[in-house]
């Protein structure tokens, strides 16, 4: 299981939404405090945001998030409107290397899973960033478009039982996200929407997103919905 958040507002620095905050991502990747399933996340991270001209940029890597001194030390002037970071726990079978850490991207669009999916669910051929079966989900998502991503994942639980599809998307406009096994949270401020896997800290604002529930985070404010009414 991983932990993943999302950003979009008033641009912020990485490291303000990435390190800093007291439980936030770098320390979910070694104490969640809300994770139903492993209790470490240090098989690579990842972070996606865009520059000033909705450039999509990435820096991903296979080492824990803690132990990367050449991100932190740039963090803080690295800075955007829209942001997708994640620390992965690898799912078992599946590589630890750079290209199957989240958020995996095609065009403008970046996605993280946070869950695991069976192989067998999933489509045999794809073009997919790593064999991953993240990647793979995140290669369907985008192959079928990111409108199809409530039907992409009926699909796979129906195949799959066991599966868990906990998605972040974003393509610097708009975030989505879908509570498949495991919750979101998100906090409202004055500069913009955090979406994330947990709270980053014990602000009473943030809010719950029950399990089988879409949320869609605009300029124009939050939407939740309940996929089971």
């Amino acid at each position: 299981m991983c932990r993943h958040l999302a950003w979009l507002g008033t641009p912020r620095d990485l490291a303000s939404l990435v390190l800093d905050p007291p439980a936030g991502l770098q320390t979910q990747a070694y104490a969640p405090r809300r994770q139903k399933r492993g209790l470490l996340n240090a098989d690579g991270w990842g972070v996606g945001f865009y520059d000033a001209d909705g450039t999509v940029r990435r820096w991903r890597s296979a080492r824990p998030l803690w132990n990367d001194a050449s991100f932190a030390s740039v963090a803080p002037v690295l800075a955007s409107h829209a942001v997708l970071a994640a620390v992965r726990s690898a799912t078992v079978g599946m590589p630890i290397d750079e290209t199957a850490a989240a958020p995996f991207t095609d065009g403008r669009w970046l996605l993280s899973h946070n869950g695991k999916v069976s192989r067998a669910a999933l489509p045999a051929t794809l073009d997919a960033e790593s064999v991953c079966d993240s990647a793979v989900l995140a290669a369907h998502v985008f192959a079928q478009g990111p409108p199809a991503l409530v039907s992409i994942l009926r699909d796979i639980a129906q195949k799959d039982s066991g599966s868990f599809l906990n998605v972040l998307m974003t393509d610097g406009e708009k975030i989505v996200g879908v509570t498949w096994g495991d919750e979101l949270s998100y906090l409202e401020t004055d500069a913009g929407v955090a979406v994330a896997s947990e709270p980053w800290d014990d602000d009473p604002g943030w809010v719950d997103v029950p399990d089988h529930h879409l949320i869609e985070v605009t300029r124009s404010g939050v939407t939740v919905t309940d996929l089971e009414a």
